[in-house]
């Protein structure tokens, strides 16, 4: 496109992006009906430095993440542009070929649903660390009952196999069913040189090799239960697929 003939360039990008995005979703949902087990998004690795700031927040979180992937295309389009880039309504109408009151419409919805199911009370990112640090270590000692004591009533454990590699086909639900799962998988060798400690989508993970390659990532979202700090999800992603640019 020749610059000169682009008045705004910040509108023509949104607008170029967002539909690409709109026809990459909808081009994918036929292949995700059929996606053997349960979908995660690919781990981001995220640091510490200033430039992964925007990556550092929970928008970017599994779960959020997740939670976006309820939303049909267009929801989701009209909650990232207003939520997430602050563009106004009529700039979002533009984009999508509708009239700025329907999209204050869909933007309504859009955020209630997101509110009602994204993750509330998290937890400062160092502790949350620890919190997962001291989980991997009771799993990984086989203590059933310290692993236990660290997962929220209601914990959650979903796994991303893909078809490519073996994992849980549903999720598993309940601190006593999810204790029991992860203690039973530590009793396999772990390949490599053991778990690595790191950050993966704003939450903490471990990262395990098999060689060069990187076998499985595993994700654990801490929140505060009743004023203790415990592990509400895991998120376990082996598909080879959504592992290799790590």
């Amino acid at each position: 496109m020749d610059h000169a003939r682009v008045l705004d360039p910040r509108a023509y990008l949104a607008r170029l992006v967002t539909r690409q995005a709109l026809n990459r979703l909808r081009s994918t949902a036929r292949a995700r009906e059929t996606y053997p087990g349960t979908w995660l998004p690919e781990p981001l690795p995220t640091g510490e430095d200033a430039s992964d700031r925007a990556l550092r927040t929970d928008d970017v979180t599994v779960a959020m993440l997740l939670v976006l992937e309820s939303l049909s295309p267009e929801e989701r389009a009209v909650f990232v542009l207003r939520e997430a880039f602050g563009i106004d309504y009529d700039e979002i109408g533009a984009t999508l070929d509708r009239p700025a009151a329907t999209v204050r419409q869909i933007a309504h919805r859009a955020r209630e649903h997101v509110h009602a199911r994204r993750p509330r009370f998290t937890v400062p990112a160092d502790r949350a660390r620890q919190v997962a640090e001291a989980f991997v270590g009771a799993a990984l000692g086989g203590d059933v009952a310290a692993v236990t004591a660290l997962l929220a009533p209601d914990a959650v454990q979903m796994s991303d196999g893909g078809g490519r590699a073996s994992a849980a086909l549903r999720p598993i639900v309940g601190r006593e069913r999810v204790a029991r799962f992860l203690v039973g998988i530590t009793r396999w060798p772990i390949p490599g040189p053991g778990p690595e400690f790191g950050v993966f989508n704003g939450m903490p993970g471990v990262l395990v090799r098999d060689g060069d390659t990187v076998d499985t990532v595993m994700l654990f979202e801490v929140s505060e239960v009743d004023g203790a700090d415990l592990v509400t999800a895991v998120y376990a992603v082996r598909n080879p697929d959504k592992l290799a640019h790590l």
